[in-house]
């Protein structure tokens, strides 16, 4: 049976049965779009226009913003639409694309997050050959790697995913499409095996840039015990700290929803999890990134305060 023919939309999973906890989960699922469009669209604002945020971080936060943007813009106004008019459907080509740029910006985010990591690194470890290291050149060269990362691997697991054959239903037991949940309806497990296959190159993949970002914090950290000042390493702690707070939060949340144990699994948990992931980080990075950055701050004053004046 070949899925393209047979199957025309999906069903995705609906948050709630009744029609006023749809309403609720519209409206907070609303107000965390919002504080993602805010706060991304601010921190975009400001490094764009603010030319002392010319630099080689601030570069790769405004790539990491625009990720964020779209992996949210890709998910949420969908849900929040289906839990509005109460409709579950989503089209076989609707649903490829979601697939596909969802995983896109994930993908090339933590890729992204891997040369911000190396980014930290040469800031603390390497000062006098920052300028040398991380060019302009170099930083477009390294985002350029992070997307082009990206969209090749989600190019092979949606390429993947959609050429098995699919005859268990249509009902997606998540609130987006997503490959585990859209493999669950393959008709043998023995098909989906390839799918299976390149998710575990790509596990090692992920891997590899985990070990890059431990190495790079290890050596960050026997750096900043080095230095004599505590003005110095309080200085040289506020530069990484939202770096490896972000980092923290994208990791802990994607791990614990594809490796938490199979008896841990159930569609409550499952729904949490996923929001978790893939709608709370988009939300609070903006956040994170500008509490303790004293320099966006004052950046982000401005743009505020001349867009009141205007």
């Amino acid at each position: 049976m070949s899925n393209g023919s047979s199957i025309s939309q999906f069903l995705l999973l609906p948050f709630a049965d009744t029609r006023q906890l749809q309403l609720l989960h519209f409206c907070l699922f609303l107000g965390m779009y919002l504080a993602a469009l805010l706060g991304n669209g601010l921190i975009i604002t400001t490094i764009t226009w603010d030319h002392h945020l010319h630099t080689p971080m601030y570069f790769f936060l405004l790539n990491l913003s625009v990720l964020d943007l779209g992996s949210i813009s890709t998910t949420v106004p969908k849900a929040m639409a289906n839990s509005l008019w109460e409709n579950r459907d989503i089209s076989y080509k609707g649903c490829v694309a979601q697939l596909f740029i969802f995983i896109f910006l994930l993908a090339s985010e933590y890729f992204l997050l891997t040369v911000m990591a190396y980014d930290c690194y040469v800031a603390i470890c390497k000062p006098l050959h920052y300028r040398t290291l991380l060019g302009s050149r170099a930083c477009a060269h390294m985002a350029a790697a992070a997307w082009a990362s990206g969209f090749l691997n989600a190019l092979l697991h949606t390429a993947n995913t959609f050429s098995v054959p699919l005859c268990q239903g249509n009902a997606v037991g998540q609130f987006f499409c997503e490959i585990p949940h859209i493999l669950k309806l393959s008709c043998s497990h023995s098909e989906s095996l390839r799918e299976v296959g390149l998710i575990l190159v790509s596990a090692c993949l992920t891997f590899a840039c985990f070990v890059v970002m431990v190495v790079s914090y290890v050596w960050i950290f026997r750096a900043m015990l080095r230095i004599p000042s505590q003005q110095g390493r309080h200085k040289a702690f506020s530069t990484c700290l939202p770096h490896l707070a972000v980092v923290s939060l994208f990791l802990s949340t994607g791990f614990f929803a594809y490796l938490k144990p199979p008896s841990m699994s159930s569609p409550t948990l499952d729904l949490v999890m996923s929001v978790l992931y893939s709608v709370v980080p988009p939300a609070v990075n903006p956040l994170i990134y500008s509490l303790r950055n004293q320099e966006l701050k004052d950046a982000l004053r401005k743009v505020m305060t001349g867009c009141f004046k205007h």
